[in-house]
């Protein structure tokens, strides 16, 4: 196929035209990314000079009062509950675990009485532990937490191996059953 001679002219002139234009393009491409690069340097100049100056006032002014005076109540409820788990929590619960334990040694040594054949000696032993236990008019404070402490641990732990072995239907996912195939006869 070839080209008449006027057709060449216009396809060179063409092409000439779209050179010019590309040309431009790139020119028109290096001076906007020059202006973006000063912007960018302009910005980071009124960044510094105004903006953060602005920031930094608002933080000392709002910011760290707030945060200092949240942090000296929570330093003082701090305070307040580790001294009262020092001076209520622990005497109680130790004078709870040490009840138990003198009930617990109370206990062996009947046992143990009993079971060498000293059933006198059982027997004191065993209205010791009465007297021990009635002592006291009602359960304390320790009694009542380390009762309190000893059912969640229960109930967590129950709650646990339920979770264990229950039967969860939502766990499995059951396979898509294929689609019956369609039939290529219809039926009249």
């Amino acid at each position: 196929m070839s080209l008449t001679r006027k057709r060449k002219k216009e396809l060179k002139r063409l092409r000439s035209g779209a050179e010019d234009l590309w040309t431009q393009q790139q020119e028109v491409l290096a001076n906007a990314n020059a202006l973006a690069a000063e912007a960018r340097k302009q910005a980071a100049y009124y960044t510094r000079e105004e903006i953060a100056p602005r920031v930094r006032g608002g933080y000392d002014q709002y910011v760290r009062p707030a945060a200092d005076t949240a942090k000296a109540t929570a330093g003082r409820y701090v305070g307040q509950a580790r001294e009262r788990v020092v001076t209520d929590v622990i005497p109680a619960v130790g004078t709870a675990v040490g009840t138990a334990l003198s009930v617990v040694d109370h206990a062996r040594a009947a046992r143990s009485a009993a079971f060498a054949g000293e059933f006198k000696k059982a027997g004191k032993e065993l209205t010791k532990k009465t007297k021990a236990a009635t002592q006291n008019s009602g359960p304390g404070a320790g009694s009542v937490i380390a009762i309190g402490l000893g059912i969640i641990a229960a109930v967590g732990l129950l709650y646990a191996v339920w979770q264990t072995f229950r039967a969860d239907d939502e766990l499995w996912v059951a396979d898509e059953e294929p689609a019956a195939p369609a039939s290529g006869t219809t039926q009249q």
